[in-house]
């Protein structure tokens, strides 16, 4: 007599667990045969207090141990990576643990762009952090509404720019994007309030250029101020002819600096109030400390010099950070989905596994994703303050696992 594969018992079984689950929770789930299986099983729209959504995600689901990797598990690309990510409709990828009893999930598009064409992961990484249960069910429909948003309206402009530069825009931001005669892009992003912007251009492999209206004119000028009065920090500006732009390429950046300084006015010609970051410790107090920004290059070398002095000071930190992070039901959706991406990759996590003064020293030393994933691990939120404020002050860490009461080293 002919036996019915484990494998396809244990498959059953997290195609059940999971309609269970998001039919348990009023959304709808619409299975597809297998008779056409292109890389998923289920389209699933998303209803919010009863009412049905426009929010729809494909998911790819899969059963078993075999999907079990060192730090979380892995689900095959095959040959789906196209489809996967350039699909009209984001593609999730869930995994049922039958010894845990557990679903776990991951954004699938999302970590294929995140790569892009040009190194494509073999795997969807999904952490051990990304449990999908009734606990975990609103923030996961969160996340999942919210990426499938960044297809809709303006919303979808800043995500494919996002993704051409390598930049993460936010919804409130100025970008204003132009394509020269010779088919390059330039895309100008700049921050409400703010003086200076940012141009991104292809002919220059996107690497970020500060702009003032000024610095295009001329080679010498005054650092300019914020809407505030404050002298800006300390940005080395590019002129027009340091980025060899154009007549027509000035004319277009002079043109979006006017169109965002009448976005930022309101009806009286008052520049928007700034408003502070939400929960930081200086905006707390009655006497809320100023704002600003700072050079990434300056915050990534002193972010790492704290990490490597806390974990020389404490050779443990990193297993506990983790072990920390892995108990955390409250993690940001955003951030469990990220972690999948940089989990699945042994030299990221072998190298912060290693973190030490005695493997890196300089921020060059160090791989994106490894310091990425570190940050992930150690630290809960990092603050920045004021520009006038010492660098020890203006830059607030708040750790994963609190600093050690006795003074093993200096708190920052």
């Amino acid at each position: 007599m002919p036996k019915i594969p484990k494998g396809r018992r244990v498959g059953q079984a997290a195609v059940n667990a999971l309609r269970a689950l998001l039919e348990e929770h009023d959304h709808i789930v619409q299975e597809i045969s297998g008779k056409n299986d292109f890389g998923e099983d289920f389209y699933v729209t998303f209803t919010d207090d009863g009412e049905v959504t426009s929010d729809t995600i494909k998911v790819q689901v899969k059963g078993g141990e075999s999907w079990r990797r060192g730090n979380g598990y892995a689900v095959p690309v095959d040959r789906h990576g196209d489809t996967w990510a350039e699909g009209n409709i984001p593609v999730y990828c869930v995994v049922y643990d039958p010894n845990t009893k557990n679903l776990y999930w991951a954004n699938a598009t999302q970590q294929l762009r995140r790569f892009g064409p040009f190194n494509p992961p073999r795997f969807i990484g999904i952490s051990p952090n990304a449990v999908l249960d009734d606990t975990a069910m609103e923030s996961f429909v969160g996340q999942a509404r919210r990426y499938v948003g960044r297809f809709r309206g303006r919303q979808a402009a800043l995500t494919h720019l996002g993704e051409m530069s390598g930049t993460e825009f936010d919804p409130a931001d100025h970008v204003l994007h132009f394509v020269n005669g010779d088919d390059d892009d330039l895309i100008f992003w700049k921050r409400p309030g703010d003086a200076v912007a940012t141009l991104l251009l292809s002919a220059q492999k996107w690497d970020p250029a500060w702009v003032s209206l000024e610095s295009l004119m001329r080679s010498e000028v005054p650092m300019p101020e914020d809407q505030d009065g404050r002298g800006l920090p300390d940005l080395d500006l590019c002129t027009a002819e340091d980025l060899e732009l154009s007549r027509s390429e000035i004319m277009w950046v002079a043109a979006c600096f006017i169109s965002a300084r009448q976005a930022d006015e309101g009806p009286e010609g008052d520049l928007v109030e700034a408003v502070g970051c939400e929960g930081c410790p200086s905006c707390t107090g009655e006497d809320p400390k100023e704002h600003g920004s700072i050079d990434a290059d300056v915050l990534h070398a002193y972010v790492l010099a704290c990490m490597l002095d806390r974990i020389e000071a404490e050779p443990d930190l990193m297993q506990r950070s983790i072990l920390a992070m892995r108990e955390d039901t409250d993690l940001e959706p955003d951030i469990v989905a990220e972690l999948g991406s940089l989990e699945i990759d042994p030299g990221v996590v072998r190298q912060v596994n290693r973190l030490s003064r005695a493997t890196v020293e300089m921020v060059d030393d160090i791989e994106p994703d490894a310091y990425r994933l570190a940050i992930l691990y150690l630290i809960h939120h990092i603050y920045v303050g004021g520009p006038s404020l010492p660098l020890e002050e203006q830059v607030r860490i708040v750790w994963r696992i609190p600093e050690p009461t006795a003074p093993l080293s200096q708190a920052r």
